[in-house]
């Protein structure tokens, strides 16, 4: 390998890093109600109502759960939507 090939490489690697395999993760708080937590990752991301279920109680009872990989800029705009709604999310790559 020499070093152009070598810039190559770790470009692609950059590249993918900053935009797939992210995690967005919801956090527990003490403010909001079961249900309207599930109706919103419902209503943002496309979660089954078990599935919503069960990211609301992990969060409850582990303090913060994954609930969605994806995409950077798909998450980005997702995050925003819960967080407008008043949850705490974050994103980790």
């Amino acid at each position: 390998m020499n070093e152009e090939s070598g810039k190559k490489e770790l470009f692609g690697q950059e590249k993918k890093n900053d935009n797939r395999g992210w995690s967005l993760i919801l956090h527990n708080d003490d403010h909001h109600a079961f249900d309207f937590v599930i109706g919103s990752l419902m209503e943002v991301l496309d979660h089954t109502a078990e599935q919503a279920e069960q990211c609301a109680f992990i969060a409850h009872t582990k303090g913060k759960c994954l609930v969605k990989k994806g995409n950077r800029d798909v998450l980005l705009h997702q995050q925003g939507e819960l967080a407008r709604k008043g949850l705490v999310v974050s994103m980790e790559s």
